[in-house]
């Protein structure tokens, strides 16, 4: 007995460094082992390894030890395949990966043997999923995805495709109807037409390029253009021209001629339409004005690059990308930042007109012993100054230095407007002379001589209310009706004196004939030197 007593601890101390190492290989070994690896014994044994925990329970509770590799073996086997590991173990990592590879091998091989045979401990097994079952939502995700990028684009190009040939027509500005074209766009000046092809259906408008629309009788004379959308089943004219700029289309008749109105009714809103493009426009001009064009010549050129196109001549087929039809228009002499493309606003065209005509002056400065220059505009004829010596005699003992244009001076635009600009005060009785003021430099004043009848209204509404946006002074002087030559016309108890609205509700050509048209004026040069006196005290110094 004691004999075998020590045989059976040697024994148990033999086995016990044989377990050992195996339980370190069998347990730490794949914290090492390479995920690759670890997938495959994982897939192909379809046995839940996990790493962190070191034991698991079976299914009748007990705690059973989790090992990497679990072979359906007999005792024996598995003793011998241990001694075995064993024996040929040694502490170099790189043995130990060859060691593991061989051992994956024999598990492979011996799985496909015992493929039939139970596992002697029960194991709680997770099947691997198929490759189909997470494949099949994937192929349906893709593909729902792939149609709505379809259906995306399909909008996308049809969305381009009315961008592309459009027509968006503003009828509701007071002053001026306006439409704009993308696209192919052709004018086709011998039709009066000005067509934008490729449309999705047919239809039309008709457009008076001029921004006075509410002058029935001017309006009648301007040329009406038709603008067509076409679908491509309809024929239309083939291009002989491209152009790779838009056009811009307008009229040069009705008014024109009249220097208020060659500003209000079309260079001012010709600027706020055309210069944005930065010269990169072309101009087409129906009720071609030839003088007119050639007037305003250097204020043209700085719009447009480009020689401009007589619609009612040219019989050519001119394509275009962008063609807009009437010009912006929003007030007497001025302009609405707010409605105007790039945010342009009176400051803008003033300095526009600076350089222009190269004008030097952009503020006014008063100072030393130099006397301010005040510039008087006499009219001929209807509104003139009948004691116009008397008012320059007047201006001079204020204390200004003055000078006189008539007609003359004013014909020659470029050199009347440095003129202008010379000065720091321009006066004058209601007329389009007064329209000058737009060359007169910041902060200089304005002196409006406002006829007999009631006129004081228009005559606010034409130059006083554009002064202030243009940054000039307003300064006005409503004559009495003894200063007024309507009083060697009319008995002092007549309408035109008692009730001049009465003369106004007769309409406009009334109006004009009595007020405007046959109308001279005579200054009382005491009352007058006042308002002088106040404008020579306002100029900043």
């Amino acid at each position: 007995m004691r004999q075998k007593l020590p045989q059976k601890l040697v024994l148990c101390a033999c086995m016990a460094c044989l377990l050992i190492p195996c339980f370190f290989l069998a347990v730490l070994k794949p914290k090492f082992a390479s995920p690759s690896l670890q997938l495959s014994l994982t897939t192909n044994i379809k046995i839940q390894v996990v790493e962190e925990k070191k034991n698991a329970t079976d299914r009748t509770g007990n705690e059973v030890v989790l090992m990497p590799i679990a072979l359906a073996l007999d005792d024996e086997q598995e003793r011998s395949t241990k001694d075995s590991e064993m024996a040929n173990m040694q502490p170099t990592s790189q043995e130990e990966k060859t060691s593991s590879d061989a051992t994956l091998q024999e598990v492979e091989m011996s799985k496909s043997t015992t493929e039939n045979e139970p596992n002697k401990h029960e194991i709680n097994e997770i099947p691997s999923p198929k490759d189909e079952d997470f494949s099949k939502p994937t192929k349906e995700i893709n593909l729902l995805s792939e149609l709505l990028q379809v259906e995306e684009q399909k909008q996308e190009i049809n969305s381009q495709d009315e961008r592309k040939n459009s027509i968006t027509c503003d009828f509701c500005e007071p002053r001026s109807d306006t439409c704009v074209m993308h696209g192919d766009v052709r004018v086709h000046g011998l039709s009066s037409s000005i067509i934008s092809a490729n449309a999705a259906q047919e239809s039309s408008w008709k457009l008076r390029p001029y921004a006075r629309k509410w002058e029935s009788p001017v309006m009648r004379i301007i040329r009406e253009l038709t603008l067509k959308e076409t679908p491509k089943s309809i024929p239309i004219p083939q291009c002989q021209v491209n152009h790779s700029v838009p056009a811009v289309v307008f009229s040069t008749g009705g008014f024109l001629g009249n220097f208020f109105h060659d500003f209000t009714d079309v260079l001012i809103p010709l600027f706020a339409t055309s210069h944005r493009f930065h010269g990169q426009v072309q101009f087409i001009v129906t009720n071609f004005n030839f003088g007119w064009i050639r007037k305003y010549e250097s204020v043209l050129n700085k719009l447009s690059n480009y020689r401009i196109i007589d619609l009612d001549r040219d019989q050519r087929v001119h394509c275009f990308p962008e063609v807009h039809v009437g010009l912006l228009s929003h007030k007497e002499l001025g302009m609405d930042p707010s409605k105007t493309p790039g945010g342009y606003s009176m400051a803008d065209f003033r300095e526009f007109l600076r350089s222009c005509f190269a004008l030097k002056r952009k503020a006014t400065r008063i100072g030393g012993i130099k006397k301010p220059r005040l510039l008087v505009i006499n009219r001929k004829g209807s509104r003139s100054l009948a004691n116009r010596r008397e008012v320059v005699s007047l201006a001079k003992n204020t204390g200004f230095k003055v000078m006189v244009a008539g007609p003359e001076e004013t014909k020659n635009v470029s050199r009347f407007a440095r003129m202008v600009n010379s000065c720091d005060v321009l006066m004058g009785v209601h007329g389009a002379g007064l329209t000058n003021m737009v060359f007169l430099p910041s902060d200089a004043a304005l002196v409006q001589v406002i006829p007999w009848g009631g006129l004081k209204y228009a005559c606010r509404h034409d130059f006083g209310e554009p002064a202030a946006d243009m940054g000039v002074k307003y300064w006005e002087y409503e004559i009495r009706e003894e200063e007024s030559s309507l009083i060697r016309q009319y008995p002092r108890n007549h309408p035109v004196f008692t009730d001049p609205m009465l003369i106004h509700k007769q309409g406009w050509d009334v109006l004009w004939s009595v007020f405007l048209n046959r109308q001279s004026v005579r200054l009382d040069v005491r009352r007058f030197r006042g308002v002088l006196q106040q404008v020579l005290q306002g100029l900043p110094h």
